[in-house]
């Protein structure tokens, strides 16, 4: 009996352990390696592929031996990521489409119609990566122009690019849609209402396409973006890691991936499996994340959880 119970709190405490220290959900951790047969000499179109995690995707990418194309709206900064890709098919066959997710239907569908033209087989991974994020603001501060300019990037453009394109990928019976939304598309997020209603919206509509897509949904993560961040208390996973969990959701099939360490694991778990849990959880320390968002500081500390509010 003694014995029986040793285990179980053996097992137990390795659970918490794992928990503790997860940088992503139990189902995306338990896939070690991307599967390099479902991205070799397969084509793949990147949006936001510029700088970022779009930027590392399109390397990480092309060393597994994809054929990409790479989109965003600066053609100078696509060269440069061109220049710096190594591996089977890159750089030399690696195409650039300059893309703006705004500019409207007509423009897209020509987007569209020339990526489908760049190589035989189509288009087999679409990964839906750019995005509008304007700076966290109050929801009382929000204008029209930057609401408009938000949903046009994040929704409107992505879902017309997925109209458009969806119709090849049935025709030749296969294709997978890769999307990054966000943590804050799962949880609520202090001063990000459009940006966390936009990844709202997002996933719920990839969601209705649930067979052929993969959605991930990162927390903070460290880019170029907020190297130079005020908050050194605020763990981020690096983007590296991020693009390469993403890259091993996409090639597992996996319908839904979380990245990201603690405490936003635990909120996104609370929320999804126990939503009064959830909100009550976040509506104790609501208080403390929204002062914190206000001083540029950490909203994801685990003092806002213990109740001592960090200043930047």
């Amino acid at each position: 009996m003694l014995v029986v119970l040793f285990i179980c709190l053996f097992l137990f405490f390795i659970f918490i352990y794992k928990f503790v220290t997860a940088y992503g959900d139990f189902t995306l951790m338990s896939k070690k390696q991307p599967k390099r047969q479902q991205i070799e000499d397969k084509v793949v179109w990147i949006t936001g592929a510029s700088r970022g995690i779009g930027e590392i995707l399109a390397k990480q990418l092309a060393s597994l031996g994809a054929k990409l194309i790479i989109s965003a709206r600066n053609e100078v900064e696509l060269n440069r990521v061109r220049t710096q890709l190594k591996g089977k098919h890159a750089p030399d066959e690696v195409k650039i489409l300059p893309l703006d997710l705004s500019s409207g239907e007509n423009s897209l569908r020509e987007a569209v119609e020339k990526a489908e033209s760049f190589f035989p087989d189509g288009v087999d991974y679409m990964i839906h990566n750019a995005a509008f994020e304007r700076p966290k603001t109050s929801i009382l501060d929000v204008t029209e122009e930057g609401l408009k300019a938000t949903f046009d990037v994040n929704v409107m453009g992505t879902i017309t690019l997925t109209k458009l394109l969806a119709p090849f990928m049935l025709k030749r019976g296969h294709g997978h849609f890769v999307v990054m939304s966000s943590a804050a598309g799962k949880t609520p997020a202090p001063g990000q209402a459009v940006y966390s209603a936009s990844k709202h919206a997002l996933n719920g509509y990839f969601h209705t396409l649930r067979s052929e897509v993969t959605v991930v949904c990162p927390g903070p993560i460290a880019t170029s973006n907020n190297a130079g961040s005020r908050v050194p208390s605020e763990k981020r996973v690096s983007s590296e890691r991020c693009a390469e969990l993403t890259i091993i959701a996409a090639t597992h099939g996996l319908k839904e991936a979380w990245i990201s360490y603690q405490p936003v694991l635990l909120v996104m778990y609370l929320v999804q499996y126990m939503p009064t849990v959830g909100y009550w959880f976040l509506d104790k320390i609501g208080k403390n994340r929204v002062e914190a968002a206000e001083q540029k500081g950490n909203t994801y500390s685990l003092s806002l959880i213990l109740g001592r509010k960090k200043a930047a």
